[in-house]
C-alpha cells in the first residue's frame, strides 16, 4: 500500500510501475524480486504491474494468511476496547473483507460494526440506524463519553 500511495504521488504511468518499485524494494524484498523476475522472464511473461502484484501477493500475503484475516474480522467484537480503539482495529480488518470495503456497502459496514459493539453501547445506539460509518463511531463514543460522566453525578 505505501508503494502504491508513493506512485500515485509521482502519478507514475502503468508503464514505468514495475521499475520504480524494483528501486524502492530492500533487503528481502529485493533479493525476491531479482529472482522472481528473472522466473517470470524465463517463461516469456510480460512483467506488468498487474503481474508484478500478483507475484508479490502471493509471496507476502498468500491465501492462507488473507482467510485467516478475514476470519478474524468476521469474528471480531470490541470486548474490553474503547470505541475509538474498536473502529480503528475495524477498518483495519475490514480491508480483508471485500463486501465492507466499498463505499456502496457502508449500511452492512455500520451493521457489523454495530454488531460488535459491547451491549450497552449496542443498545443504546443500534436503534438510531446510524448508517454513516464515520458518524455512527462518532455517536458511540459520544454515548460512552456521556454514559461515563453520569458515574460521577
Amino acid at each position: 500500500m505505501k508503494i502504491e500511495k508513493i506512485l500515485r504521488s509521482i502519478t507514475c504511468t502503468e508503464n514505468h510501475k514495475v521499475t520504480y518499485t524494483g528501486y524502492l524494494l530492500t533487503r528481502e524484498a529485493e533479493n525476491w524480486w531479482t529472482y522472481a523476475k528473472e522466473r517470470l522472464l524465463q517463461t516469456n511473461q510480460a512483467i506488468n504491474w498487474a503481474v508484478f502484484k500478483g507475484a508479490f501477493m502471493e509471496k507476502y500475503f498468500p491465501e492462507d494468511v488473507k482467510r485467516r484475516k478475514e476470519v478474524e474480522f468476521l469474528e471480531f467484537k470490541q470486548g474490553t476496547m474503547s470505541v475509538g480503539q474498536y473502529a480503528a482495529k475495524f477498518e483495519e480488518l475490514a480491508q480483508f473483507h471485500s463486501s465492507y470495503c466499498d463505499v456502496a456497502n457502508e449500511n452492512s459496514k455500520c451493521i457489523k460494526f454495530e454488531n460488535g459493539l459491547r451491549p450497552d453501547i449496542k443498545a443504546a445506539i443500534g436503534y438510531q440506524q446510524i448508517r454513516n460509518f464515520y458518524a455512527l463511531v462518532d455517536k458511540c463514543r459520544i454515548y460512552k463519553r456521556d454514559d461515563k460522566a453520569k458515574e460521577y453525578l
